[in-house]
């Protein structure tokens, strides 16, 4: 019976991992497909039926999207504006956090849920007072427009409230008897211990604030206040387009995300498990 047992838990690993090279392997097909286009020439990605492997790998693809966009500019804004969204959220979100999950004030539990019901509605929604709102204080086409509306968000307090309550109370309360004030636990105490929580935060802000696309195209229109993925853009003609062009700046502009997930992965993943295991 124990053999039995063995052999049908083992059979089931197989399927259950069968089934996530499958889906890992789904997943993969539109990026080598991105991959192999930007080194084929125009006739290639067009051809019909498809080519998948060019005949010769064409590197002039990428230099030709350096030279139509100016990547450096584009580089230059997106780096910096992830860079405000990311620490903005870690500190604004974590302070919300904390309160939320810490602090006992009247209505927090109503207030919790007035945030939480932010989330049901379309991101969209908020366009067009976002724009008005950019259009008084006068940012608009600036990069003040692309960092502000992104310094806080309701998903990251909640992500963090929800990692900061499986910390023991009990450390919370040795500081307090240590004559530690309430921002000195948040700082001292919740912070360091919330590491995999705040890696996780961030590895969600820097793809969220790389990849967007919509608002930087609306609140900006000059060249030189796009992030990467709005210049990107610009590569698409409305007539005609030069995919192996497209594929190799997209190429340029994905790389770095590639690169962070590769190394961060391990927080990530434990930031991602952890959160949401105590109510």
């Amino acid at each position: 019976m124990r053999a039995t047992g063995v052999r049908t838990t083992n059979r089931s690993k197989l399927i259950i991992h069968a089934l996530l090279i499958v889906g890992a392997v789904l997943m993969m097909i539109p990026f080598v497909w991105m991959l192999l286009t930007s080194f084929k020439s125009l006739t290639e990605s067009t051809h019909v039926p498809p080519v998948i492997i060019p005949k010769s790998f064409n590197f002039d693809n990428y230099s030709k999207a350096m030279v139509s966009l100016p990547f450096k500019t584009f580089y230059f804004n997106t780096v910096i504006t992830t860079a405000a969204k990311t620490i903005g959220q870690l500190f604004f979100c974590s302070l919300a956090a904390y309160a939320f999950a810490r602090l006992s004030f009247p209505g927090r539990n109503i207030l919790f849920i007035l945030c939480l019901s932010v989330l049901m509605v379309p991101g969209q929604v908020f366009i067009i007072p976002q724009y008005m709102l950019m259009k008084q204080l006068g940012w608009i086409d600036s990069l003040q427009a692309l960092i502000v509306p992104g310094l806080f968000s309701v998903f990251g307090t909640f992500l963090l409230r929800q990692f900061f309550m499986t910390i023991p109370r009990e450390l919370e309360e040795a500081a307090k008897l240590d004559g530690c004030h309430y921002f000195g636990i948040y700082w001292r105490v919740i912070i360091p211990l919330a590491k995999p929580g705040l890696v996780a935060l961030a590895i969600f802000t820097i793809l969220w604030s790389w990849n967007d696309l919509l608002w930087p195209i609306i609140v900006n229109t000059s060249m030189d206040k796009m992030p990467l993925s709005a210049g990107l853009a610009y590569l698409q003609g409305e007539h005609f387009t030069n995919f192996p062009v497209l594929m190799a700046g997209s190429i340029l502009a994905v790389w770095p995300m590639i690169l962070m997930f590769l190394f961060f992965q391990r927080y990530f993943i434990e930031g991602i498990a952890l959160t949401g295991t105590k109510q």
